[in-house]
């Protein structure tokens, strides 16, 4: 909190000083901009220079004049703020000096750091007598001493709340807003320059980098644990048998969203040996897959979300022996696949999604024998999204895998379609 002695001493005429250098930075980066479009980005314009290197040019080149123009604007609204800076401090400094004014027109005294005291020096020698003999007297004294400390002190509040108002508008104004970002126009960067600074101090809200609301999922961990189930195959379902020996299984999850970005992410363990099987012919279709494995897993996923795009990266990492072999033919899944593996293997994926589209790859190293071949496509029961990939595999002791993966969200991609329609209507109006 800021102190009497402070507000009273400080230069303020500092603030529209430095206003000014603000506004000169402002119209220097003005002429290299102006420069810069002239010479460097103008190489990209013309028609001798083609290809894949000249549009990725174009696209950073664009992306650097946008900043030097988004610095201008950053620069303008600095100086316009220290200004209405300036402006708030001088009139809530009047005011407080109003006050002290008043309090020693009032027979008091303000010290230098803004005590208030009663002007005995002021008494003649009668009514210093009678003050030192009416109790009464002294107390109501006392209670204007207080209200007059009071009073000042609400001044100097008062001109503190305005500092922390500033100091809050210029951290905002620091803050790239990203509103031009991520295909949205030429912003290339998430940090850059804040080409949407607000300048206006009435205007100005408190930028909240710790504005982050954390979702975190309670860590799960279970076993040792051993069981079996089996069923056998009735009039419309499928018989499926199921046996396990589970050593441990730790699974954890959590999520963060920080203004319109959402951060996510998974981790599992297990440990134990696994055996299942399903079997029939219903009226959804065909199914017909076995599989087994022992050892160890691990799984750790990250994804980032910003409105309709996201990336996602995965790690997993398995030491064992596993095998199996799939068909299914259903209104939602069509896949078929096998797989025999032993010894040590690490995944790597990642990929991304836009407008309800995604891609990924996948990438194995293999330490072991075995083979793996699987390819179809299948609808996430939980997420609605249809998945359609392959992945092929081959080790005779040293070796790996790739995978491709498709991914199509039909509400998100119809969302995106119906934006970008309406704004072809927009633009044809």
């Amino acid at each position: 909190m800021l102190t009497y002695s402070k507000v009273m001493t400080t230069d303020l005429g500092l603030l529209t000083s430095a206003a000014a250098t603000w506004e000169g930075m402002a119209g220097e980066l003005k002429k290299v901009e102006s420069r810069y479009g002239e010479t460097v980005q103008k190489i990209t314009m013309g028609d001798n220079w083609s290809g894949v290197s000249a549009g990725v040019a174009r696209t950073k080149f664009t992306a650097t004049r946008y900043e030097y123009s988004a610095a201008q604007n950053q620069a303008k609204a600095i100086a316009s703020l220290l200004r209405g800076a300036h402006e708030q401090f001088s009139g809530l400094k009047a005011k407080l000096e109003s006050a002290r004014d008043d309090a020693i027109a009032a027979g008091m005294t303000v010290s230098e750091q803004g005590r208030v005291a009663f002007d005995h020096a002021k008494l003649t020698p009668a009514e210093r007598s009678a003050y030192d003999h009416d109790p009464d007297g002294r107390s109501a004294i006392r209670t204007a001493v207080d209200m007059w400390q009071k009073h000042i002190d609400d001044r100097v509040k008062a001109v503190t709340e305005a500092d922390v108002h500033v100091k809050d508008a210029l951290e905002a104004a620091v803050v790239d807003s990203n509103r031009d970002a991520l295909g949205k126009g030429a912003d290339e960067t998430l940090t850059g320059f804040n080409n949407y600074a607000e300048g206006d101090l009435a205007k100005a809200r408190k930028h909240e980098p710790a504005d982050i609301k954390a979702h975190p999922d309670p860590v799960t961990v279970t076993g040792p644990d051993v069981g079996w189930t089996a069923s056998g195959i009735k009039y419309g379902k499928e018989g499926s048998v199921k046996a396990y020996v589970d050593l441990f299984h730790a699974s954890g999850s959590g999520e963060e969203t920080a203004g319109g970005l959402k951060l996510s992410g998974v981790e599992d363990v297990y440990g134990g040996v696994r055996a299942t099987g399903n079997l029939g012919f219903t009226d959804k279709g065909l199914v017909a897959k076995g599989e087994t494995s022992a050892g160890l897993r691990f799984l750790q996923e990250a994804r980032i979300e910003y409105g309709p795009h996201a990336a996602y990266g995965r790690m997993e990492a398995f030491a064992g022996g596993e095998a199996g072999v799939a068909g299914k033919v259903t209104q939602e899944e069509v896949t078929v696949g096998a797989k025999a593996f032993a010894g040590g293997k690490v995944t790597a994926a990642g990929g991304v999604e836009s407008g309800g589209l995604g891609v990924g790859l996948t990438g194995e190293g293999w330490a072991g024998k075995g083979a793996e071949a699987s390819l179809g496509w299948r609808k996430d029961e939980k997420t609605g999204v249809w998945e359609l990939g392959g992945k092929a595999g081959l080790s005779p002791l040293f070796g790996g895998a790739v995978g491709l993966e498709i991914t199509v969200d039909p509400g998100k991609f119809k969302k995106t379609a119906g934006a970008v329609a309406q704004e072809i209507g927009n633009w044809f109006d």
